[in-house]
């Protein structure tokens, strides 16, 4: 036999790979995918590695050079003419990610990376209260949505792709990849799930989680102590505690976003609402002498969890980041409501009979579930955070506080898909600021 016999002709090869595809038909899917989600999760774990770097940096110069708080005005000054300027296509941040999952139009602009970096270097460096979710989101959805054109990706997929950069950011920039999966898939439809977003939100999630952590790049790490044997009464306490939660998320949201109307039609020119946000901010931290409710507060936070919190620190937290926030900082809110949420746990302590490191860890999840339409990812982030044993306790909160937060959220843009409960079923197919 010749050796052109012996060869498999071209005609032979592509016979066998479109044998193979029909035998096994999520294939392409699966590669196609898994390729996308592996470069979003390369560029996003890079981008978080570098973000949480820069934070922790600029955290600890601010508290080595206090008088940097002084200028929080003129920091708030400069973010708004950026944005003003340069920037007002992209001001909506998350919402603008949310909006664009829902109805995909023009590729989200490249810039919202740079400007939202910049804009919460100079929010926690000057000594704004904010977080750093709705950064790494931002961060996340700019860069990953530019690969929409070299993939002639279609707008469905671009919702997949999307959703997958919103997961591949929440869980590197927190180290919870699973709950940054189901975050992704969650956060922009209450009430349902996108399942053919599955694998490109966890793939995306949990290598951007290992390339972050590849960069050598901390994550805070919190211990609950002590976890009582699941009985009645506990589960009962934990009911109490939940409903306290969903009060407080339903609060902080309706006030940020009353404040922040309040600044947006006594203020004209926008650059100057960050500007009178940033003198009322540092005014405050000068008339209480302390910076504990300023940043991040991550070691009121760590404390929340082992020792006796005064009761008012979750109200403090509330104020000065709803002062910010409303006043057009840049940062994210998620961040602030766990310390709102632990230290509320804390608090409730004082007469809620429950192990206050569970109380604390409770509130960290269950405000954030409530302020974000998104209990199944807290429940998995609870458990990721302090362990398993915790987690009928933290998903009782959770769920407890989704409920009674009512159809009340951070992201105005969030589509209501399935009402939480029949008196709202007439809402559905809604955005939560239209109801």
């Amino acid at each position: 036999m010749s050796t052109k016999q012996q060869q498999p002709t071209s005609t032979t090869i592509t016979s066998s790979i479109r044998a193979f595809f029909r035998r096994y038909p999520a294939m392409p899917y699966i590669l196609k995918w898994l390729l996308i989600s592996s470069l979003i999760g390369i560029a996003v774990g890079s981008a978080s590695a570098g973000f949480l770097q820069s934070l922790d940096w600029v955290t600890h110069y601010r508290e080595s050079h206090r008088w940097l708080i002084a200028l929080l005005p003129i920091g708030g000054l400069a973010i708004g003419l950026l944005y003003y300027y340069l920037g007002k296509d992209i001001e909506p941040g998350n919402n603008l990610l949310i909006d664009t999952i829902h109805n995909p139009k023009e590729t989200i602009p490249f810039r919202m990376a740079p400007f939202v970096y910049i804009g919460t270097m100079a929010t926690h460096l000057f000594g704004g209260s904010a977080g750093r979710e709705g950064t790494a989101l931002q961060m996340a959805g700019a860069i990953a949505d530019q690969l929409s054109k070299p993939f002639r990706l279609t707008a469905s997929e671009r919702k997949i792709l999307l959703i997958a950069a919103i997961a591949a950011g929440f869980g590197s920039v927190f180290g919870t990849p699973l709950a940054g999966a189901i975050f992704g898939l969650e956060v922009f439809l209450i009430g349902r799930l996108k399942y053919d977003a599955i694998f490109p939100a966890f793939a995306a999630a949990i290598i951007a989680d290992l390339v972050t952590k590849l960069w050598h790049t901390q994550h805070t790490h919190y211990h609950i102590p002590l976890v009582p044997p699941i009985s009645v009464l506990p589960i009962v306490y934990a009911i109490i505690a939940g409903i306290a939660f969903g009060l407080c998320a339903a609060l902080f949201s309706k006030t940020i976003h009353f404040t922040s109307s309040v600044f947006k039609s006594k203020i004209a020119f926008p650059p100057f609402r960050p500007l009178m946000g940033g003198v009322m901010v540092a005014l405050a931290v000068w008339a209480i002498g302390t910076t504990k409710y300023i940043g991040l507060g991550i070691p009121t936070m760590v404390l929340s969890f082992d020792q006796q919190l005064p009761a008012y620190d979750f109200a403090l937290k509330m104020a000065f980041t709803i002062l910010t926030l409303a006043a057009s900082f840049k940062g994210g809110e998620v961040t602030p409501l766990f310390f709102i949420g632990a230290a509320l746990g804390n608090a409730l302590s004082y007469f809620i009979p429950l192990p206050t490191g569970l109380l604390a860890g409770m509130g960290f999840v269950a405000v954030f579930a409530g302020a974000t339409n998104t209990p199944l990812a807290c429940s998995v982030m609870a458990m990721e955070l302090f362990g398993s044993e915790c987690g009928v306790y933290m998903a009782i909160a959770c769920v407890v506080a989704y409920l009674l937060s009512g159809h009340n959220s951070i992201y105005g843009k969030q589509v209501l898909g399935q009402a939480k409960h029949s008196r709202f079923s007439g809402d559905e197919g809604k955005r939560l600021h239209d109801l």
